[in-house]
């Protein structure tokens, strides 16, 4: 246990979320546990965000803390929270989600348990549901086909994730120590760092846990958010930022076990294949022209990493030439949104 008691650290990036922070902070208070924090980081908020934010850290100000700042965007406000955490343990919950009260209630058992051990686990992975707007049916992603659950494992020791599948940030609760020691810092005012935060810290990492429980209810549909189509293809500058970014912090296969050098390529591949997607389905010329410029960046950053990231199917699927390729992409974006109702 640290020396301030806290085991979970709870990161609340929020911004004109009045609709939705009062069902996100609700759900990570847990009654009679006083080793929880709850950051919320109010971003510049031009509603009743920061006055919601507020009311919480009077209600509960053991374990509520509002940290106000001038709009730095979703990466901006996670570094705020991050240089103000003091617990074992981190999470970063968006504030338009939330997270299952018994679940959480499993999840803090496992922490307080490994923050008394002599070798605390670095990252602890758990399932996610989208909860989609106006769905009954709800797809959980679970990964007990490459982890076996509540076991110690290392990295050599993970299974061949699907074509699909992938540790997002919302399936992640990380060691504190280990995303410092990574330093990752990410950029302000762009979307989708969750890429990046989901994967710096990973060659600082050695240890993993997996508990089968679906402890993130990830919550999606709703108009403007940043995964929306629309809004993804008009952020496709983003999106290559992104990628650019994960293609220079890439180790080589040498410098890191087989099986994280593995999970990564297969991380940054389906990467690439997400901005290589949005900038096919912008339908403009000048993207099609940098969506060939991303595949040349990391030839030119790595030929082995270009390679291997190539070799994976999906890869292989978005470098099919020409119109031909271009319209398989559209067709199978929209299948797949149809079948798990991401967006």
């Amino acid at each position: 246990m640290p020396s301030d008691g806290v085991t979970l650290s709870f990161i609340v990036p929020a911004y004109n979320v009045s609709s939705y922070l009062e069902r996100c902070l609700s759900s990570l208070i847990l009654p009679q546990a006083d080793d929880i924090e709850i950051i919320i980081v109010d971003d510049g908020s031009t509603d009743i965000t920061g006055l919601i934010a507020d009311d919480f850290a009077s209600r509960y100000p053991k374990t509520v803390k509002v940290i106000h700042q001038t709009n730095q965007g979703h990466g901006g406000a996670i570094n705020t929270g991050l240089n103000n955490v003091s617990g074992a343990y981190v999470k970063v919950i968006d504030a338009d989600d939330w997270v299952n009260g018994d679940s959480l209630s499993t999840v803090l058992s496992t922490l307080r348990q490994q923050c008394s051990s002599d070798a605390p686990i670095d990252i602890v992975v758990t399932n996610y549901v989208y909860e989609k707007q106006h769905r009954r049916f709800k797809h959980t992603v679970r990964f007990d086909n490459v982890m076996t659950p509540d076991m110690r494992l290392s990295w050599d020791e993970i299974g061949e994730f699907r074509a699909h599948q992938y540790l997002i940030m919302h399936a992640l609760i990380f060691k504190t120590s280990v995303l410092r020691q990574s330093g990752v810092s990410l950029p302000s005012h762009t979307f989708y760092v969750d890429f990046i935060y989901s994967y710096q810290p990973l060659p600082f990492a050695s240890t993993l846990l997996y508990l089968d429980t679906d402890f993130y209810r990830y919550f999606t549909g709703r108009h403007g958010q940043s995964v929306e189509t629309k809004t993804m293809v008009s952020r496709v500058d983003q999106l290559l930022r992104v990628n650019r970014i994960m293609t220079l912090i890439t180790p080589e296969a040498d410098r890191i076990p087989s099986g994280l050098y593995r999970y990564m390529i297969h991380y940054l591949s389906i990467n690439c294949v997400v901005t290589s997607t949005f900038l096919i389905l912008s339908k403009k010329q000048e993207n099609y022209v940098m969506e060939q410029h991303l595949w040349k960046q990391l030839e030119r950053q790595s030929s082995t990493i270009a390679a291997d990231v190539r070799a994976s199917t999906l890869c292989r699927l978005i470098n099919i030439p020409g119109q031909t390729g271009r319209l398989a992409v559209r067709c199978g974006y929209k299948i797949a949104e149809a079948a798990i109702g991401f967006n």
